[in-house]
This record gives C-alpha cells, sequence and structure tokens, in this order.
C-alpha cells in the first residue's frame, strides 16, 4: 500500500494545481498511483530538476493513511499488520505511543505517559502486543 508523490528539495509536496508545495501531505496534494505516472507529470513541469518523486507508505507518513492520529511524530515502525508511532498529542504534552492498524484504520494512543523521547524509545523499541 503507497502511493508517489512530487517533493521539492526544501521538502514540501506539490499541490493538485501544479505551482505551490504544502508543508504537510494532504488530500490537497497531487499524488499518483504508480512511479511512472509521476515520473510523466515530473518531466513535464519547467523545473524538473527542482522536484523529486516519493513513495508515501502508512510507514513513511501515517498521517496520511490514519487521518485519527493526531500531533507531531517521531517514530514509526512496523509489527505484522500495525504501525506503532511515538506521538506527542499536542506541543508540550507527554509522549505516547500510537498503535495504528492496517487491516482496520483504526487507531489506540496507549495509556502509559512518557515525560520525553529517551524515556519513550526503549518502550518503543521492545513494543508488542
Amino acid at each position: 500500500m503507497s502511493i508517489f508523490a512530487l517533493q521539492s528539495p526544501a521538502g514540501g509536496f506539490l499541490d493538485e494545481e501544479l505551482n505551490r508545495f504544502n508543508k504537510i501531505f494532504d488530500d490537497w496534494c497531487v499524488q499518483f498511483d504508480n512511479y511512472e505516472d509521476a515520473s510523466l507529470i515530473a518531466q513535464s513541469l519547467e523545473h524538473r530538476t527542482s522536484i523529486n518523486i516519493v513513495e508515501i507508505t502508512p510507514l513513511s507518513y501515517p498521517k496520511y493513511f490514519f487521518h485519527n492520529l493526531q500531533g507531531n511524530i517521531y517514530a514509526t515502525r512496523q509489527i505484522n499488520q500495525k504501525i506503532i508511532c511515538i506521538i506527542e498529542p499536542y506541543m508540550g504534552s507527554n509522549f505516547r505511543i500510537a498503535v495504528c492498524d492496517l487491516e482496520t484504520k483504526n487507531v489506540r494512543i496507549t495509556n502509559t505517559r512518557y515525560k520525553n523521547v529517551l524515556s519513550v524509545e526503549g518502550a518503543f523499541a521492545h513494543f508488542e502486543e
């Protein structure tokens, strides 16, 4: 499960009008089902050297695939059919672990709160369900 998008070297994603780059990848960004289609559009643009084709997957960009996932994401990994994320639900809050199910698209936030990224990394690295 992946899609392709056009990205500037600065990190923004090309919008559907093909003239601006959005900082966040969302429904307004141009997206393709395969690399070949993305390449055709990228080659047709005037500034081809300043556009990269990137693959967007649940592991690399979980917020796009799991709309209920809120906050800043610091790390992701996949365990079976689940994407596990370290998140900060809102600026300044305690860190949590989010479990995103690829089959059902459900997002569950664990109850445990962590004061900083270092304290959550151990739980994240050994997380099992």
